[in-house]
């Protein structure tokens, strides 16, 4: 057989590598700069910035597009941008499915089992609500919108036999709220602000531990007319104190992303979804054809205390998911 050599050179053709304008990789990098900015200076409180902010979770999970934009414009300015970018809005985002927050070393008391739920102008199914109430075992039930109808509804499932001990403000529409407990209850002034939402508050008579008052919080939505009004409602809620454990729970309408709440947060709390690694978990709109979008209801506690569990629970009929929460209280104060 001869060998025949046909001659000639294999030519493997050049691999073709992604390649994006400076210009173009700027205006992909810059919204999100602009918004890891404004979080990061609390720049939410006015207009359309306050329903923004609570999209920063997926803003900064996008975020990723624009680093990979920058890669591909080859400009070591736009790529430092946009890392840093990501970066920063990971350092506000991630902790909260983390869990990070360090245990309060006093936490040695009691647990207190909290259950918050948005009734939606009260028609929120209240054979779910006592269902959940049987289920979690809470010691305390803080509810809002709850209407006088809610209340009926709520005392025919059975409610009153599980809770007997109540500190209700119900009211048509959007503005009654109510604390059920499974302890006795000590009524304490009202303190929101004028032609706010009713947010009831009152000490907790445990069998032992610290004494502990719980605030049933729902501010004013923020939407553009009440935004002051809303800010106002936060502004007002009461600081931790040394002589009691005081629990913030119920709809703040803020998502840990708002200043206003992390200005809350200050004052002595944690947030206990946060704490728990659960704080991603979106709470409204629920029972729509969409998942639940953002978390605007909160058990906010004590920092002498420590968060031991969380969760969220569908409620039939409300726009709202329920939240619950397991608290170790501190052994003393």
């Amino acid at each position: 057989m001869t060998k025949v050599d046909v001659g000639g050179e294999i030519v493997v053709p050049p691999r073709r590598r992604l390649r994006v304008s400076p210009p173009l990789a700027w205006l992909t990098v810059t919204p999100f700069a602009l918004w890891a900015v404004a979080r990061l200076a609390g720049l939410d409180a006015a207009g359309a910035g306050v329903a923004l902010m609570t999209g920063t979770p997926y803003v900064a999970a996008a975020s990723t597009v624009a680093v990979l934009a920058a890669l591909a414009g080859r400009r070591r300015a736009v790529i430092v941008t946009a890392v840093a970018t990501t970066a920063a809005l990971a350092a506000v985002v991630l902790p909260r499915a983390i869990g990070t927050a360090p245990a309060a070393t006093s936490a040695t008391g009691p647990v207190l089992r909290i259950l918050t739920a948005n009734l939606f102008y009260g028609v929120g199914d209240a054979e779910a609500v006592v269902g959940l109430v049987r289920r979690l075992k809470p010691d305390v039930l803080s509810t809002q919108e709850l209407t006088p109808a809610a209340v009926e509804a709520l005392d025919d499932a059975g409610l009153g036999r599980l809770l007997p001990y109540r500190h209700l403000e119900d009211a048509p529409g959007a503005s009654g709220s109510g604390v059920y407990s499974r302890h006795p209850l000590t009524r304490l002034p009202d303190f929101a602000p004028e032609g706010s939402h009713n947010m009831p508050r009152a000490r907790i008579a445990l069998p032992s531990g610290p004494p502990v008052e719980i605030v049933d919080v729902h501010t004013l939505s923020p939407v553009v007319r009440d935004v002051a009004l809303w800010a106002a409602d936060l502004a007002a809620l009461p600081a931790a104190s040394p002589g009691v454990v005081r629990v913030l729970a119920g709809d703040f309408n803020a998502s840990l992303d708002h200043a206003a709440l992390r200005a809350v947060l200050a004052r002595g709390y944690v947030d206990a979804a946060g704490a728990t690694g659960n704080g991603l978990a979106a709470t409204w709109p629920a029972n729509r054809r969409f998942p639940p979008l953002i978390t605007i209801d909160h058990v906010l506690y004590d920092r002498r205390a420590v968060a031991v569990d969380t969760g969220v629970h569908a409620v039939p009929g409300s726009d709202h998911r329920a939240f619950f929460a397991e608290i170790r209280l501190p052994g003393r104060l």
